[in-house]
């Protein structure tokens, strides 16, 4: 493992490995124990779509591992001015020791690693979100035990959430249950992969995606950049909600997962997020710690 480029790079030994350790991370931080794995460390952050959560857990994560952030807006950069990423890859690659973009093209991410000489972390892109499902995994695997048995169900966009969801959970063994309108599915290269999989289901109705499902997860309806089409998505996605008549059809002990930012009474009621406030939030957190693993496995 080289970069963290996306889900479909992964070995599921690979996904396991970094869950493993990052579990020693979490347990480590909880009871005091320090772990100055990057001491002397330096990673360049390059912000081209804002963040609340991306910036503050791998800021903090690597101040706990001993290493140095460093934020740079696109705005600051050259590469916000038209210098070909190739170049801003080859000049960075000489001054740190990691970069983490979180941006728009896939092939920006990949661009970074094609003709960088140190590692890649992809903090979001429009094709996928790898560092949130590492999360959603870790989170998963802490609340309910284990992997075996479980089924997934994804209601909403066939966005970057819903494409590293897919992979990632049919990875390390879980059913996948995807509900989204027809013009919305996620592109062909995720149906695909998904194909080669008995445990892969894609429909457009919300309630028989989620039926005996043991954790239910959502994502906004309009993401970052898809502001102009606000209107025209809520009328696409009406239905599209994790409400009661959801959670009714799910296992009893379901839980309820939510990447973050939420619009409450959109893509899930009220109601139903602040009863699953606790596995949301700890899913949140482990944004830190499964980052934290990545950047270890990387650059150590």
């Amino acid at each position: 493992m080289k970069h963290l480029l996306k889900m479909l790079d992964l070995s599921t030994e690979e996904i396991i490995d970094i869950l493993n350790l990052a579990d020693q991370l979490k347990y480590e931080l909880k009871h005091g124990i320090p772990h100055p794995h990057l001491k002397g460390k330096t990673l360049g952050m390059i912000f081209q779509k804002s963040s609340t959560r991306t910036r503050v857990s791998f800021e903090t994560g690597m101040y706990q591992l001993g290493g140095y952030p460093l934020f740079l807006s696109s705005n600051d950069l050259q590469i916000g001015r038209g210098e070909p990423v190739q170049d801003t890859a080859r000049v960075l690659s000489r001054y740190l020791d990691g970069i983490m973009i979180r941006t728009f093209e896939q092939a920006e991410v990949e661009a970074l690693a094609e003709y960088g000489s140190i590692p890649i972390i992809n903090g979001l892109t429009d094709f996928c979100h790898p560092c949130q499902v590492l999360a959603d995994l870790m989170t998963i695997r802490e609340i309910k035990g284990s992997f075996d048995g479980l089924k997934l169900c994804f209601i909403g966009d066939g966005n970057n959430m819903a494409n590293s969801l897919i992979v990632g959970c049919l990875k390390v063994g879980m059913s996948v249950s995807i509900a989204c309108p027809n013009d919305y599915q996620p592109p062909k290269e995720i149906l695909d992969f998904a194909a080669e999989y008995d445990s892969f289901e894609i429909t457009d109705s919300p309630v028989q995606a989620a039926k005996d499902a043991d954790v239910l997860y959502t994502d906004v309806w309009a993401s970052m950049g898809q502001e102009g089409e606000s209107e025209k998505r809520k009328k696409a996605f009406a239905g599209y909600q994790i409400n009661d008549e959801i959670m009714s059809v799910a296992h009893a002990d379901a839980m309820v997962l939510h990447c973050l930012p939420a619009h409450r009474e959109e893509e899930i009621t009220a109601k139903v997020f602040e009863e699953h406030a606790d596995e949301i939030f700890e899913e949140a957190e482990n944004r830190l710690h499964a980052q934290k693993a990545v950047m270890v496995k990387l650059m150590a």
